[in-house]
């Protein structure tokens, strides 16, 4: 299987989402402070993924999706606390600003793709790696905290 590294998933998405909204726009929305509120949830999806980052670098820990086995350190804090995958969450978070200003319903069909995407060929390959590496405490993680959020 050929690995297609999440953020370039992520922008694959986001072009398809204006293509979808450009050619098929099916429906059209706009309201006042579209673009403020479009705005403002790219902010919390950059906010979610830089602090994943720092928790990883803080952990001194790989950020590399295409080599989960270099995993030094299972992260636990900080946001991973809250989501085991908050830099996949930060993107859907920004894909969803991206559907909001484009302002076409038909975007938004692409948000539930690009998660069974990230599930399927990144999440779960992910966390097999990490549970032979890390075991039981990888696994006490899994039972703890949610998958996205």
């Amino acid at each position: 299987m050929i690995k297609i590294p999440p953020p370039v998933i992520g922008l694959l998405v986001a072009v398809a989402m204006w293509l979808l909204t450009k050619d098929m726009p099916l429906y059209r929305f706009s309201f006042p402070l579209q673009s403020l509120l479009a705005l403002l949830v790219l902010l919390a999806g950059l906010t979610i993924d830089f602090s994943a980052l720092w928790s990883f670098r803080k952990a001194e820990t790989t950020i590399n999706p295409l080599k989960p086995e270099n995993t030094s350190n299972v992260v636990t804090t900080g946001i991973y606390r809250y989501s085991r995958n908050p830099m996949y969450l930060g993107m859907l978070f920004i894909l969803l600003a991206v559907a909001i200003y484009l302002g076409g319903v038909t975007s938004f069909i692409l948000l539930p793709v690009f998660v069974w995407i990230i599930n399927v060929n990144q999440i779960i390959p992910e966390e097999r790696i990490l549970q032979d590496k890390f075991g039981q405490p990888y696994n006490d993680y899994l039972a703890s905290v949610r998958r996205w959020l």
